[in-house]
């Protein structure tokens, strides 16, 4: 199945002095899977501690899903408000941020596809008891060969 739409929104970051130094290729990218808001905040901080630390960059994947009753290219949720949504969203991480938008009718196949082999991953969720939607989505990314780190809500 091809995506019906792919969007590559402007890099952000939080100051010019958390920047890592361009002249050094960065080597590490780690993938922050969007899941909720308040879950994605928390994996930006812990993906933004690694990639400062490494001289890294995070790329946000967002697999926006749209039902089988609309069409591919028509979500429930405007392209352009989720497009400034997103963009606050990764302006609060403290290194270069880009967001990579997707709309998909399957969010784990979208995320085989876009994902390189052996990525490194961030999923925020809350751990519970029982298997939430997110710690799922981990099992299932570790499972496909990912690098997973689950950045677990107060």
């Amino acid at each position: 199945m091809a995506l019906a739409f792919e969007k590559h929104l402007v890099a952000g970051t939080l100051a010019p002095s958390t920047v890592p130094d361009t002249t050094l290729e960065s080597k590490l990218n780690i993938s922050v899977v969007f899941t909720s808001v308040e879950s994605t905040l928390e994996a930006l901080k812990r993906a933004g501690e690694l990639a400062s630390r490494s001289r890294g960059h995070i790329t946000l994947v967002v697999p926006q899903i749209v039902p089988f009753p609309l069409p591919l290219t028509s979500p429930p949720v405007l392209i352009d408000w989720n497009e400034r949504r997103f963009s606050v969203i990764a302006s609060e991480s403290q290194v270069k941020t880009n967001v990579m938008l997707y709309l998909c009718r399957d969010r784990l196949e979208t995320l085989a596809r876009v994902l390189a082999p052996r990525s490194l991953v961030v999923v925020g969720g809350r751990r519970r008891w029982w298997p939430t939607a997110e710690t799922r989505l981990a099992w299932k990314l570790r499972r496909a060969g990912h690098q997973v780190i689950f950045a677990e809500m107060e």
